[in-house]
């Protein structure tokens, strides 16, 4: 008996011994396949802006699968992209979440962005700490450069400071048309940094402001604020806008009769239906953004196809083709790192340069230095480059014609 046992023992110890020689000799299954996560805003309050965004990341997905997908040279073969997300219901602390399990439970090779700058305010810490390169698609910020870390950046030319210079730098090519100003801005983010730097910038310009208001995200009536706009009469009518209360604003501007001879909204008029909604209406409505098919970049006309194709309606020339560039220079960060390491492909997001459908990009620091601040205006139904003249794709039409 005490032969059987020790026999026993001394099999249990052979066994155990050679249990870690035979994990070492297992292999780690084939990698098939590359997996990217990202939590969009599919209900609540930024809904309205999400669909350009997601819409662009799966026609880029579909298109890398149909060439077989992403060349990844340690591999030495293409790999198939799968897109993995969650609805964060518009909320930061939500994404931020969404974004934690992506990384710590599904496992995914990189992210792609949210919509809006304030969740990718909340999400953004998570790059550092997880090590993990994020390239920021529908977010602008002059407070995004004071992020200490090394693994995030944006894309955009809309960045505050940059796009209210170039706002009033058109006002001023006017010559003196425009001598007076009314703004109104809806109560976040963003829309507050813009104001920061224009009100300044207007009356260094020598433009008086009028009036200058507020209203809530989520407003359901302007009205009365638009009727006070009216009383004012100001040259130009600037509504710092995001899409929900883009559409209510021109809506209610034609309602109560606001006929500036220059209309802007900041954000929304670029996205998907406003066209479609306000028709003739939209003539000479001026709105944020840098991008046209028309622009003198490579694949520019190509997208806009495609996604017209693929989704039945244009692209937002703004969130869409930001979504896009976005996807674009992952993937050419993961041919030219010729890896899935995320410091590799790190590296080479910080330091080279990338090939868009809105031209090229380069990263100084965080911020993307390479694209002009512009503005869009629509004309004839479709939306032109106005600003810069050396950029634009139509000349400005102004002043805007009566609401029809």
């Amino acid at each position: 008996m005490k032969k059987l046992v020790s026999v026993q023992i001394v099999l249990f110890l052979i066994v155990l011994l050679a249990l870690p020689g035979l994990a070492l000799s297992q292999k780690a299954p084939p990698k098939t396949k590359i997996r990217i996560g990202f939590s969009m805003s599919l209900t609540g309050i930024y809904a309205a802006g999400s669909e350009s965004q997601i819409n662009a990341y799966n026609l880029w997905s579909e298109e890398v699968n149909k060439k077989g997908g992403i060349l990844v040279k340690d591999l030495n073969k293409r790999l198939p992209v799968e897109l993995v997300y969650y609805d964060d219901k518009s909320q930061p602390d939500v994404a931020v979440r969404i974004y934690e399990k992506l990384i710590t439970q599904d496992k995914v090779d990189l992210v792609f962005t949210p919509w809006g700058t304030s969740i990718h305010f909340a999400i953004a810490p998570l790059s550092e700490r997880y090590k993990i390169p994020m390239v920021g698609t529908t977010a602008s910020s002059v407070k995004l450069r004071e992020l200490k870390g090394t693994y995030f950046w944006f894309i955009t030319s809309s960045i505050p400071d940059r796009q209210m210079k170039a706002l009033v730098e058109l006002l001023k090519s006017l010559k003196d048309q425009v001598k007076t100003v009314a703004i109104l801005y809806v109560q976040d983010l963003f829309p507050r940094e813009n104001l920061q730097f224009l009100e300044p910038g207007l009356k260094e310009a020598g433009i008086q402001i009028v009036l200058s208001k507020d209203y809530p995200i989520g407003v359901k009536d302007l009205t009365s604020l638009l009727t006070e706009v009216k009383r004012k009469n100001p040259d130009a009518v600037i509504c710092l806008t995001y899409p929900a209360d883009c559409f209510l604003m021109t809506a209610q501007a034609k309602e109560v009769g606001v006929n500036p001879k220059l209309f802007l909204e900041l954000v929304g008029p670029t996205i998907v239906g406003f066209h479609d909604k306000y028709g003739p209406a939209t003539e000479g409505i001026i709105a944020m953004g840098h991008w046209s098919p028309k622009g003198n970049w490579p694949g520019a006309k190509t997208f806009f196809d495609n996604y017209k194709a693929r989704w039945n309606k244009n692209p937002d020339y703004l969130d869409s083709s930001l979504s896009y560039m976005g996807c674009q220079i992952i993937e050419q960060a993961i041919e030219r790192a010729g890896s899935l390491n995320k410091n590799k492909i790190r590296d080479v997001i910080a330091s080279q340069e990338f090939s868009t459908i809105n031209g090229p990009v380069k990263f100084t620091g965080i911020e993307n230095l390479k694209t002009p601040g512009m503005w869009l205006q629509w004309q004839k139904g479709e939306l032109e480059i106005v600003w810069p003249s050396d950029v634009a794709t139509a000349k400005l039409l102004f002043p805007k014609p009566k609401w029809p």
